[in-house]
């Protein structure tokens, strides 16, 4: 499977990400989403990202513009008729994904892969929505996807070793190192993850210690490069409970329960850093305030 052209649903946070680094890579780019503005909108953030790594002399203009020209803004995943791997990152709601993969799945040519970025959904189910089960794979980048090294691969059981084959290869064009997983809710490094950010939480709610000494003790006392409550914000809150509630449901064990605190900041709107408020308060430029 030859893989030259790649679809990616969603121009969010994520979704722009995994296009910006599937174009550094020599990857044609179709960028899509559910209006032609709101792709435009996602090109237009990866431009201005890559314009501040020009200014710092860590990019070249002309790579910069080579780079641009390799996404293509789309309103849909009807647009995805001439990509060989299509990459879904909508957000965390299984309906939603269910029915992007069945407009994506009619809409992309036969032997195409659809692949989710799904953090905790079974990618047996998506793929059993769709005409093409033994082409359809997790992948998995983790936040921010021109940063982070990783991509986890997640085999659905139909999932065909040509198909792993191939996606394991774009992964590590994209220069990423892949770890594989089966199909578990929340995989590998969500489950070990959600459950580490919601004690914090829990820690947090019951009055033990203020964020700033929560995360002031993992990033000295674990030695992790973020603390446990300043990565929820980065993840989105919003998301972070959606994942947890997939553990607590599909697992049944209660230590994958979301604490009310978590579930409250989600109510009121306090989504983490791409809403200026989650645990900490955040500055229109996404720094957090004193």
């Amino acid at each position: 499977m030859e893989i030259r052209t790649i679809g990616v649903l969603g121009a969010g946070q994520m979704g722009g990400g995994i296009a910006q680094v599937a174009a550094a890579a020599g990857y044609d780019v179709v960028l899509a989403d559910a209006s032609i503005e709101l792709a435009q909108k996602g090109r237009g953030k990866i431009d201005a990202i890559l314009g501040k790594q020009v200014e710092k002399g860590k990019l070249k203009a002309e790579d910069k513009d080579a780079l641009l020209a390799r996404i293509r803004p789309a309103g849909g995943p009807a647009d995805f008729a001439a990509c060989d791997l299509v990459v879904e990152a909508a957000t965390e709601n299984v309906e939603l994904k269910l029915k992007l993969f069945r407009a994506c799945d009619e809409a992309m040519k036969p032997g195409a892969i659809l692949s989710s970025n799904t953090s905790s959904i079974s990618l047996t189910k998506l793929a059993g929505a769709t005409k093409r089960p033994e082409l359809v794979i997790g992948m998995h980048f983790m936040n921010p996807p021109p940063l982070m090294k990783l991509v986890e691969i997640v085999r659905a059981v139909q999932t065909s070793d040509a198909t792993y084959a191939a996606v394991k290869a774009a992964a590590e064009k994209m220069g990423k190192t892949t770890t594989t997983s089966n199909d578990a809710p929340g995989f590998l490094v969500n489950r070990i993850l959600v459950p580490m950010l919601c004690e914090a939480c829990f820690a947090l709610q019951e009055g033990v210690g203020r964020a700033e000494d929560i995360d002031t003790g993992a990033k000295l006392g674990l030695n992790h490069p973020m603390g446990p409550l300043e990565l929820a914000d980065l993840i989105g809150l919003d998301t972070v409970l959606a994942i947890a509630d997939v553990l607590h449901k599909d697992i049944g064990d209660d230590k994958y329960r979301a604490p009310t605190m978590l579930r409250n900041l989600v109510a009121a709107g306090w989504l983490g850093k791409k809403a200026g408020r989650g645990f900490y308060v955040y500055d229109a430029a996404g720094k957090r305030s004193a």
